[in-house]
């Protein structure tokens, strides 16, 4: 049995995140990590805030922090509402970590000895106002294309055309303001990435066949246009410092690498941190990531957004393969479209769209965990509407799910007490329903192992919707008036479904599914998921188990509800 490890695109560092990088990276991680380890497989789930670049330090600077303090409060702030949503990481660590510093120094000289780095002088925007050389996103400006007068020297914002500094009309310093600005020479390291596009395509064309249309045809592209050497040093102060033994002139002017060639290294990184924060348990970080040490029995699953792909599926193989030493690369990436709020884009400053802390202000994290899954952006990019939300809340959460479990219980306790009734033996109706189960379980299983999330949602909600329409055609409330024996045996297997639904749907919605099973009282319920043997004989909830009514389990959302979150959060646009 493979070991699985799993890693989501990294949250930067600068801002909450919206809904859109939830249900892009980690949340369909975190559901097939879930799902992964009830199936008995080995899994590791390994996160971290991407800390280096500009807009780290541009951020720090405005709340009026050092970097680093600022760094340190953000990463908390993350981390406690991914909590919130539930998301399982094994280790959510900081690219900032000691050992992300180590590896990624290793890496930049392990390219270097092997003749893929190379020193080379350009022409960048200087300040002497402020003494130094401004990397693209510290030049600001007027775009010359649509005329708005905040954008970067990298893209405008407004118009999103990608821009070079000296683009912009009317340039100044973003630390200082200044617009007393120079074009100075000054020397950076590149990745001489075209040398390596050949090892870089033989290599797609193994492994990406496996992948979804989307991450290939991204990557092949790449490919396509050629790939070409790029600087991966920038003139910050907070970064991966260029070793002094290996570029001496260069670790004296301050050079650090550029976010992009950390960042992935921080994957690796990570889980030397996670190994290192337990050195009592002896856990092997170099066994998921370097094939001498055990990782060629790894299966290795991304997730992403699109606009992660190149980086993931090109520019950091490429530099996986100049080390020459055989680190662990990418069996599977499975990229998403976007997710946009009415079509548009969320949007901090115009106060449009739900962040990921504003919606655990207004409801559980289960109901952004369903919805988000049942609508990934998977072929193509989807919209958030508050209508589309209140409505597949109320009706596959509230009413297909809860108002099963809520009347299930709460029938049986009325008439039959708090104990599983026992009733008749099973009979047509129960042998018709466990092979229909069975049956949607199975396909259930095929696209959770596919990673075929919208359609894995839509098999839970089948498994969910055949429990209705068993409980409609058995009718227990007319039942119990002529065949009292029959009406209990009815809601024995309605029973044995809860239960089921609370195993096969903790992936998705992991707090609703531990409510259900801790309906029941069964000490030694240790099942991790549900055989088809089980799933067919439905018979895993023996007579006589006490159980209790929980809460209701999902709330609907009202008329005046969704006014109100319209309204706060920007509804259809005029």
């Amino acid at each position: 049995m493979a070991r699985h490890l799993i890693t989501s695109a990294l949250p930067y560092i600068n801002g909450i995140k919206h809904l859109g990088n939830m249900v892009g990276s980690m949340l369909p991680a975190d559901v097939y990590a879930r799902y992964l380890r009830q199936r008995g497989h080995d899994v590791l789930y390994i996160c971290a805030t991407d800390e280096h670049g500009t807009p780290a330090e541009l951020a720090a600077k405005e709340q009026g922090l050092p970097v680093a303090e600022f760094c340190a409060s953000a990463h908390d702030a993350q981390k406690a509402i991914y909590d919130g949503f539930a998301l399982a990481f094994d280790h959510f660590g900081r690219s900032s970590s000691p050992q992300n510093a180590e590896l990624t120094q290793h890496f930049a000289r392990r390219l270097n000895e092997n003749g893929f780095i190379e020193e080379r002088a350009i022409r960048q925007v200087y300040s002497p106002a402020d003494g130094r050389f401004l990397p693209d996103r510290y030049v600001e400006g007027t775009c010359p294309h649509c005329g708005y007068d905040k954008a970067r020297g990298d893209q405008c914002e407004n118009c999103t055309r990608v821009l070079d500094p000296t683009d912009l009309i009317n340039p100044r310093s973003a630390i200082s303001g200044s617009t007393e600005l120079e074009v100075r020479e000054t020397s950076h390291l590149f990745l001489l990435q075209s040398k390596l596009q050949g090892e870089v395509e033989a290599w797609i064309d193994e492994v990406a066949d496996e992948w979804p249309q989307l991450a290939s045809s991204i990557a092949r592209k790449w490919l396509t246009e050629g790939l070409h050497d790029r600087a991966i040093t920038r003139d910050l102060d907070w970064g991966v410092p260029v070793p002094a033994d290996t570029w001496p002139t260069l670790a004296a002017d301050g050079k650090v690498f550029y976010v992009w060639f950390d960042a992935p290294i921080e994957y690796i990184g990570s889980t030397k941190e996670w190994a290192d924060a337990a050195p009592e348990e002896n856990r092997d970080w170099k066994s998921w990531w370097y094939e001498p040490a055990g990782a060629s029995d790894v299966r290795y699953t991304e997730f992403m957004a699109k606009d992660n792909v190149p980086f993931h599926s090109v520019m950091f193989p490429a530099t996986e393969m100049g080390v020459r030493e055989p680190w662990k690369k990418v069996d599977q990436l499975k990229a998403f479209n976007w997710l946009t709020y009415y079509g548009g884009k969320f949007s901090t400053s115009q106060k449009r769209g739900v962040f990921t802390d504003q919606a655990l202000d207004i409801l559980p994290a289960d109901y952004w965990r369903y919805f988000l899954i049942a609508n990934a952006p998977e072929s193509d990019d989807s919209s958030f509407t508050w209508e589309h939300f209140t409505a597949t809340v109320n009706k596959d959460l509230a009413d297909t799910l809860g108002n099963f479990v809520n009347r299930v219980l709460s029938f049986s306790k009325k008439r039959f007490g708090e104990e599983v009734p026992a009733g008749a033996e099973a009979g047509a109706p129960e042998a018709k329903l466990g092979d229909e189960i069975a049956s949607l379980l199975s396909d259930y299983e095929t696209q959770m192992e596919t990673l075929q999330f919208r359609k894995a949602a839509a098999a839970l909600r089948a498994l969910w919707s055949a429990g209705n329409s068993y409980l409609e055609e058995k009718a227990p409330w007319l039942e119990i008036k002529t065949n009292p024996e029959g009406a209990a045996l009815t809601l024995r297997t309605a029973m044995n479904l809860i239960h089921l639904y609370a195993v096969v749907s903790e992936p998705f919605i992991p707090s609703s599914s531990a409510a259900m099973r801790a309906a029941f009282a069964l000490p030694n319920d240790t099942a991790t998921w549900v055989t088809q043997e089980e799933a067919k004989s439905l018979d895993s909830l023996p007579a006589g188990t006490p159980f209790t009514v929980p809460p209701v389990l999902f709330a609907k959302i009202t008329d005046e509800d969704l006014e109100t979150y319209k309204e706060r959060f920007g509804g259809a646009p005029e």
